[in-house]
């Protein structure tokens, strides 16, 4: 994985969180992970391809939470999506990883051992979830 720093978004970065944030929505977010020393963003690729993103905040040293995490639609499912997680995990010295999400991602954070706690009917119609995961406190 690696850190994106440029201010200016690139078109593939640009698509990938626009499956996980109103496209309207886009640019700010995205201003903010170049603005924020909190914030971070990160891709992975593949054959020179940018294929993933995960942006997230560092709550304090040791509590991360994942704003977004985008994989293309047609690498989905190879592990790239966990893979961005366990960089988190191994790299930061961090006790706990969490994020709120909808029902699709409900599945993939359940597999990698996340807790998943129901928010409720957060929108109209959207239900909601909250996901975390306790690491050994002796990272």
């Amino acid at each position: 994985m690696k850190e994106i720093t440029s201010t200016a978004v690139h078109p593939t970065i640009k698509k990938l969180l626009s499956y996980v944030t109103l496209e309207e929505k886009v640019n700010e977010e995205y201003k903010k992970y170049t603005c924020l020393p909190s914030r971070k963003l990160y891709s992975i690729e593949v054959n020179g391809e940018t294929v993933s993103c995960m942006g997230v905040e560092f709550l304090n040293s040791k509590e991360v939470s994942i704003k977004h995490i985008a994989v293309l639609p047609r690498e989905r499912g190879k592990g790239i999506g966990s893979s961005m997680i366990s960089f988190f995990c191994e790299t930061y010295d961090i006790h706990s990883i969490f994020a709120e999400t909808d029902k699709e991602a409900v599945n993939f954070y359940s597999k990698f051992g996340f807790q998943i706690t129901s928010l409720g009917e957060k929108y109209p119609g959207v239900k909601r979830f909250c996901v975390n995961l306790k690491l050994n406190e002796a990272n």
